[in-house]
């Protein structure tokens, strides 16, 4: 996130390949072996957006359980992160094309359904646990539960 008030920004792009073709998304990726969820946020956003964060720069946000009913290899865990410091300008790559939108106005309706859920909560600093269960679909939402923190 960059900016303050009414002029903060969160980096996001609109994936090319892969999971979630054609929509706008959050930066970050899979867990390689061996890796810690930090370490694997600080690659992706290299990898996808030519952005270097630092680990210590990460400030955790939240987790998210994504469970797939009707396609349970889909089923993740993720460690949500954002971050206020950065090396570089966001340049596109072959997975992802990277644009600052303003925190006020997120393209929810160019994300997956669920985002506009819990991507509030990260916006306004909250920390979160959440488990989201898609439906038949595979994309719209069935239910969202929000686990009580502390």
């Amino acid at each position: 996130m960059r900016g303050t008030g009414e002029n903060a920004e969160v980096l996001m792009g609109l994936k090319q390949t892969g999971f979630g073709t054609g929509r706008i998304v959050t930066l970050g990726g899979h867990v390689e072996p061996g890796e810690t969820p930090e370490q694997a946020a600080v690659r992706e956003v290299e990898e996808e957006a030519a952005v270097t964060i630092r680990e210590q720069d990460l400030v955790r946000a939240g987790s998210i359980e994504f469970v797939f009913p009707f396609r349970p290899e889909w089923d993740m865990s993720t460690v949500v992160f954002t971050a206020r410091t950065w090396e570089g300008e966001p340049s596109p790559s072959e997975e992802i094309i990277p644009a600052w939108y303003p925190v006020d106005a997120v393209p929810y309706a160019q994300m997956w359904p669920d985002s506009a859920l819990w991507m509030p909560r990260v916006l306004a600093g909250e920390d979160f646990a959440a488990t989201v269960t898609l439906d038949e679909d595979n994309s719209s939402v069935a239910e969202i539960v929000f686990a009580a923190l502390g």
